[in-house]
Formats: structure tokens, C-alpha cells, sequence
């Protein structure tokens, strides 16, 4: 299957692994980048820009197809050393880069003097034409229905997706939802160029996570997600959990005077406790609503066959009895 992503990025499918905190280690990322997809790392995941590189090099052991590795700009009391990690990411010889959080062009140059391609994660069109007009060669764009952060707009894909195909001239996949390939399907004939998958690439054989957290997801259905921190202005879609209940409480209890000191407790320093732990009641953790839709744990390369497989039936088999 080609697409403008698969030949920008050099890889066999237009499927995406995006970044993701405590998850994006070097098992995951070559599994899915072996199964003909583009694996990422997850910088901040690790403590330092030399643990980065030492797992940069530990995934191009497990690996010889392209990775990329996700940096994501969040502002911060004390800030991550941003300059370094991304000399990690330059020395260690990766190609692609997915940026996410706060506007990346100060940081662009670098990255392009070094012929990396970058593709910024944004949650609405306007962002995404701006990311556009700084340079980046790509973009993800992400709909309310996926995990972590997906703006203020709550804008689902089936509106965000063809907007954003007919004002954007880069290459972009959907993220957000994505699971199966009707997805894929659907995404091609909004507009997209690819699919970007988070929630469903955790519950997978080689994702480096608890079993905890993959039966939760399983478990789950289309209604355990919940929005919190939005009073905050800074919205993360998690996993209901007694530690989100806590959260939701707080913010209705405190309204517009809500501090983020006030639920700091459950949403900072958890993921290691619920993702390697696997203590999945120990704070606020992603999940995209996707979790509906996840009902078995395949590896990524049958994951990714099985994507692939099923849209090209519905392209060539369901859609074009349609047709004819």
C-alpha cells in the first residue's frame, strides 16, 4: 500500500505508532517498524539524553527498518535539556521525528540541518497549518476521540479529517480511533495519508507494559474514558479509574478556583507505577475511547497483516460490489 507517508517515511504501510509515555520503548518500536509500520521511541520516557541514546541503539539492534522517535515540548518549572536529547536523536543516526505539545520551530532547524523528517502532532487545522507553514513535513492530527491530550475544540475525525485534507498541502494521517482497517479505510477516504494507533499498539505481545494495564483496555468498552483537566485547559483523555473519580470530584467540587496542585497527586510520576508496575488505580493514565474496539492481543505483525488484509477487502471486495 503506497501513500505519501510511506514514501516520505520509506516504509511499507501507511500505520503509524505514536509516542507514548512509559510505552514507546525499543521492543515496541522495532516490532511494529519490523512489521512494515514506522515504530517510535518516546524521548522523555527516558531520564536522560544518554539513556536516549542507549535506547536508540538498542532498538536499531532489533531493527534495521526506519524508527522515529517522539519529543514532545511541554512547558515545564524545570525543563527537559531539549538541545541534547535531540543531539542524541541526530547522533544516533534516526530519520523521522514526532514532535507534539508546544509550537517545535525553534527546534526545527537543527532537526532539518540534519535531514530529519518531522511530523507534528496537532489536534486542529489551524495548528496544523501552522505547522505546516514552519516547515514540518508532515502532521498528525489528532480527534477527540483519542487518548491523551486532544485539545479544546472536541472536533471528532469524521469533521477534523476533511477539513484538514482540503486546507493542508503535507502528507497527514488520522490519530484518534484508529484500530482496525475499516479505520484505515475510513481515514484514506477522508483525506488522510496514513493512520497514527496509541491505545491499540499498547495491547499488543511486544508492548513492554504490565498485563494490568493490557486487560484493563480490553476490559474497558467505548464508555470508560473520561476528559479531566479541563478546567485547566489542558484536557487529557484517560481510563475511569478510582484515582479519575477523585480527580472529577475535585474539579466539580472546585470549579473555576481549581489549581493543578490541587489533583497533582494523581496525574504527576504515576505512569512507571501503572505502565511497568502495572498499578492501573494509581493515577490518570491515557486511553484513547478506541479501548471499545480492542478485544484480543495480537503481536504488531499480525497486527499490522491483519489491518493491512482487511482494507484492502473492503477497498477491492465490499466497497467495490458497492460500486459495480
Amino acid at each position: 500500500m503506497k501513500t505519501r507517508i510511506t514514501e516520505l517515511f520509506k516504509i511499507d504501510y501507511p500505520i503509524i505508532q505514536g509516542g507514548m509515555h512509559f510505552v514507546g520503548f525499543a521492543e515496541l518500536a522495532a516490532a511494529v517498524s519490523n512489521a512494515g509500520g514506522l515504530g517510535i521511541l518516546t524521548a522523555l520516557t527516558q531520564k536522560s539524553p544518554e539513556d536516549l541514546s542507549n535506547e536508540i541503539s538498542r532498538c536499531k539492534d532489533l531493527t534495521d527498518k526506519p524508527i522515529g522517535v517522539n519529543l514532545t515540548f511541554l512547558p515545564a518549572v524545570f525543563s527537559p535539556d531539549y538541545p541534547s536529547y535531540i543531539k542524541a536523536i541526530i547522533d544516533g543516526g534516526v530519520q523521522i521525528v514526532e514532535t507534539a505539545g508546544r509550537n517545535p520551530q525553534e527546534h526545527l532547524p537543527a532537526l532539518k540541518d540534519a535531514g530529519i523528517k518531522v511530523i507534528h502532532k496537532c489536534t486542529s487545522v489551524r495548528h496544523a497549518l501552522k505547522a505546516e507553514a514552519i516547515g514540518c513535513d508532515a502532521v498528525s492530527v489528532d480527534g477527540f476521540e483519542c487518548a491523551g491530550h486532544p485539545g479544546e475544540d472536541d472536533i471528532p475525525n469524521f469533521i477534523l479529517l476533511p477539513l484538514a485534507a482540503e486546507k493542508l498541502s503535507i502528507p497527514f494521517v488520522a490519530s484518534g480511533g484508529m484500530a482496525d482497517g475499516r479505520s484505515l479505510v475510513s481515514a484514506l477516504s477522508l483525506g488522510a495519508d496514513g493512520i497514527n494507533m496509541g491505545t491499540r499498539f499498547m495491547v499488543t505481545k511486544e508492548a513492554p507494559i504490565h498485563e494490568n494495564v493490557k486487560k484493563a483496555i480490553i476490559d474497558a468498552t467505548e464508555l470508560d474514558t473520561r476528559l479531566v483537566m479541563r478546567p485547566l485547559r489542558n484536557t487529557e483523555r484517560v481510563l475511569i479509574n478510582p484515582s479519575v473519580q477523585k480527580v472529577l470530584e475535585l474539579e466539580n467540587e472546585l470549579g473555576s478556583d481549581l489549581k493543578f496542585e490541587d489533583i497533582a497527586e494523581e496525574v504527576v510520576g504515576v505512569y512507571p507505577k501503572v505502565m511497568l508496575d502495572g498499578e492501573v488505580d494509581a493515577g490518570a493514565w491515557s486511553c484513547g475511547m478506541v479501548a471499545g474496539l480492542i478485544n484480543d492481543t495480537p503481536s504488531c505483525d499480525e497486527l499490522i497483516k491483519s489491518i493491512i488484509s482487511d482494507a484492502n477487502e473492503i477497498i477491492s471486495g465490499r466497497l467495490a460490489r458497492m460500486v459495480n
